[in-house]
């Protein structure tokens, strides 16, 4: 029965949501969340109080780790001795904490996710800046409360004159909620704290005309300023970090190296190498040669060097894209309000730590006004004793007990207790020495004192002065530079101010390499000539196509399997008339089985007016067309878009770009060709499949090209063989007709002229450029070639008698590398 009565039946779910919400309470207010204060959870704070307790303050000689885990651990926390141990080491990691709080001797780790040496190898002691967050704690400025056995007592928070949370930042999960806040710099946050001590009615806006952003220990850079305006207002918000990083050319190999001096904080150094090697390695990403660590006492420096091909500010984007040299740190400013859990903005931070300074102010006035009263209370009665020292003398011989004396010596002199007990306890040399005019500078002095401490106490000005005073000191004394640079808006990083907007020309291999070479490298032949050497590429591949643009063009990419994709030109390799360039897929997201047919140049991508008034006029082999307006494709993204559905036995071959109101021609391998106006093909969406444009003959035919014609007076109609034949024809001699049609006669097809190849739109402003698929490349004047009817064979461009040699690819360009007269908006210049 005895045992029936000690059995309690209770409600398990009552008694598990009971046991998990004392442990939550536990976790969030007794472990896991920093005090907003002080800045700190409690491991921290007994760690920096027992060291303060031990004496291993800076001015004394290191102690040995293990002796203070020892004594935190066996008096204020008892836990694990590796979570004293490490909350140690980490605040003497300088690339941990912006400002460390422990002066750490030995193997503390490093930036490369290395260990610490075990605490009986390690020494430590306290910083300079840590004592500034202990100073008058024997003060009564703040609560005390018994440790874990009732046998001491530990400081519920510091009387820190340090904004630590703010400074060095926190971070910890607790249940249900977890706090991540970054560093800053100390003479900002100093500042913001002065500015709202002056004026407590300052705006978050006006707050961070003080504290710029976020200043980590490890340095880098803050990309675009809108998650750190979030973090402010909110207490919320994503900062993204990137690496520091410079292009260093060597001057005698021309070869050019990503040299890292900085990376994002809280990233593993030695991780972040061995991602990159895993990505170069895996293929992924093309165009380094070697990476090497060279990070020594004096600083970071990894050097990442480029392959003598590849474009190293194409590649360092890669490299911010794919790694950790660029990286996001979420805020999430929560702390422990008066006990509760809070999320602040950097307002409620800065209020908190004033207020709490204030506190602290206040009841250190209070205990020094004690103190100076004391002593003047004392003195008071020395200075009696002093007015009166024979007698004084005489009452204290004459007394049988010290008893006896100190009351003699109330009686006769109206003294306190603890006055006549001061005088009593004094030796009679002390006694005779009496030095009148030291008491009595003493009491001056300490009236003063008095009066100044009631002053602090009755005036709140003189209270935010003092506050003030202390704070632009410990300012002095510690304040430093910023480590992190700040861009405010990624925007505001434009590149095309580092390259001249210098013509180029673009060139595509059969096997998808890509490279610009500056137009002046092509020089004018006469028609008829065997052409100068254009290209080395593999044996078994060959220049495909080949455009002309300048450095500061949008680059539209098209692929044959209906996929659009951006580049700027300037992030296209330089490469000369004989290099073979990069692989297409080493500069953008493709598919392995896909490859680029057809692209645009477009200067004012992102004019709302000039997107929508113009158009992307698709064109397929199989003779299918579609009609989008440009806008459809003016947001870039980095792995592309759907530009256009194909169907599975068809691919892209053409895509020009038009206002509206031109005239569409498209040609076929046999020879004939189809015109009509591009107003009658509906505009489609992007994802559209399109209609049909030209009907083919049979399974072998295919088209072979697409021309949009602006001005029919002025333009003629190119055409080109495989066996180096070609024409111009008026505009004219093509009848228009209904769009699906079969087409006219374009070339006499014969076996001396092979099949139809290219077709041009061309002007005698023009020069065209014919590469064969052995990479010979011929530039010779348009108005060379005289125009001739529609049907006949034409003239011999190039001779490829003696190579048994086909033509790959034939290109117009302007005879002059700058014309002033064609403006950005010429669908002539930007369709080719």
């Amino acid at each position: 029965m005895i045992d029936q009565d000690r059995i309690l039946k209770i409600d398990i779910n009552q008694e598990m949501q009971s046991a998990y919400i004392d442990y939550s309470m536990s976790v969030i207010v007794a472990r896991a969340l920093p005090d907003v204060r002080d800045g700190f959870k409690p491991v921290h704070r007994r760690v920096l109080f027992g060291m303060d307790k031990l004496g291993n303050t800076s001015d004394k000689p290191y102690k040995k780790s293990a002796r203070i885990v020892g004594d935190v651990l066996g008096k204020y926390h008892p836990h694990g001795d590796s979570s004293v141990y490490y909350a140690l080491v980490r605040m003497a990691q300088p690339w941990s904490l912006r400002y460390p709080l422990v002066d750490g001797q030995g193997n503390f780790g490093s930036v490369d996710g290395d260990s610490p040496a075990a605490m009986r190898y390690t020494e430590a002691r306290l910083s300079r800046i840590a004592e500034e967050m202990l100073r008058d704690i024997e003060k009564d400025t703040v609560d005390f409360t018994p440790n874990f056995d009732n046998t001491l007592e530990e400081p519920t928070v510091l009387p820190t004159r340090i904004p630590q949370l703010l400074v060095n930042g926190a971070s910890g999960i607790a249940v249900g909620m977890a706090t991540n806040m970054p560093p800053h710099n100390l003479s900002e946050c100093i500042d913001a704290s002065v500015a709202l001590i002056d004026n407590r009615d300052l705006t978050i806006e006006e707050l961070m005309q003080y504290i710029k952003a976020p200043d980590f220990p490890t340095g880098g850079i803050i990309y675009g300023f809108a998650g750190v305006k979030d973090a402010f207002e909110t207490g919320r918000g994503r900062i993204v970090i990137r690496a520091k990083a410079e292009i260093e050319v060597d001057s005698n190999t021309g070869r050019e190296s990503i040299i890292v001096s900085e990376i994002p904080y809280a990233v593993n150094k030695s991780e972040l190498i061995k991602k990159i090697a895993d990505l170069v390695e895996e293929k992924r990403l093309e165009g380094i040669s070697n990476i090497n660590d060279e990070s020594d006492r004096a600083g970071m420096r990894i050097v990442i060097e480029v392959k003598k091909d590849a474009n190293a500010s194409v590649i360092l984007n890669k490299l911010f894209k794919m790694t950790d040299l660029q990286s996001s740190f979420s805020v999430n400013n929560i702390a422990l309000v008066n006990g509760r859990p809070q999320t602040l903005n950097l307002k409620q931070l800065l209020e908190a730590f004033i207020n709490h300074r204030h506190e602290v102010v206040i009841r250190r006035t209070r205990f020094d006004l004690a103190k100076a009263e004391e002593r003047a209370h004392i003195l008071e009665g020395l200075i009696i004793a002093s007015d009166h020292i024979d007698e004084v003398i005489k009452i204290v011989r004459a007394s049988q007990t010290r008893e006896e004396a100190r009351t003699r010596l109330m009686e006769r002199f109206s003294l306190s207790d603890k006055q006549a007990q001061a005088i009593v306890d004094m030796r009679i040399g002390q006694l005779t020495g009496l030095d009148q005019d030291k008491l009595r500078n003493e009491y001056a002095d300490i009236e003063k004192m008095i009066a100044y401490y009631h002053q602090i106490l009755s005036d709140d000005a003189v209270c935010m002065k003092v506050m003030k005073d202390e704070l632009l000191e410990i300012k002095e004394k510690y304040g430093d530079e910023r480590k992190t640079e700040i861009i405010y808006a990624s925007e505001e990083f434009n590149a095309e101010d580092f390259y001249a907007d210098d013509e180029m020309i673009i060139t595509i291999s059969h096997m998808g390499y890509i490279k610009r070479t500056p137009l002046s490298e092509f020089r004018a032949q006469n028609r008829g000539g065997v052409g100068a050497k254009g290209s080395n590429t593999r044996e078994e591949d060959f220049i495909e196509y080949i455009y002309p643009a300048s450095m500061h063009n949008y680059m539209l990419f098209f692929t044959q399997k209906g996929k659009c994709y951006w580049l700027k030109v300037y992030e296209i390799p330089e490469g000369s008339k004989s290099s073979k360039g990069r692989a297409i897929q080493n500069l953008l997201n493709i598919d392995s089985d896909d490859k680029v047919n057809a692209f645009i140049r477009v200067k004012r991508l992102q004019d709302p007016e000039y997107n929508m008034s113009h158009n992307l006029i698709f064109c397929t082999r199989k003779g299918i067309i579609k009609k989008t307006k440009l806008e459809a494709y003016s947001r870039p993204r980095q792995n592309g878009v759907n530009a256009i559905t194909i169907r599975e036995d068809d691919q892209v071959i053409q895509v020009r770009l038009t206002t509206g109101d031109s005239q569409i021609v498209i040609a076929n391998r046999h020879g004939r060709a189809i015109r009509f106006h591009e107003s009658a093909v509906r505009e489609m969406g992007r994802n559209a499949t399109g209609v049909k444009g030209m009907t083919l003959d049979n399974d072998d035919d295919a088209v072979v090209g697409m021309i949009c014609v602006n001005d029919p007076e002025k333009e003629t109609i190119m055409v080109v063989s495989e066996q180096g034949y070609g024409k111009r024809s008026l505009i004219e001699d093509y009848r228009i007709t209904n769009r699906g049609g079969k087409g006219v006669k374009t070339l006499n097809i014969t076996e001396k002229t092979g099949y139809l190849v290219a077709i041009k739109c061309v002007t005698d402003e023009n020069d065209l450029v014919i590469i064969n698929k052995s990479g010979i490349t011929l530039r010779m004047k348009v108005a060379d070639v005289r125009v001739m009817g529609r049907a006949t064979q034409g003239v011999r461009l190039i001779n490829l008698e003696k190579r048994n040699d086909e033509i790959a690819s034939v290109c117009k360009v302007l005879s002059d590398s700058v014309d002033e007269n064609l403006q950005d908006d010429s669908v002539t210049e930007i369709a080719e």
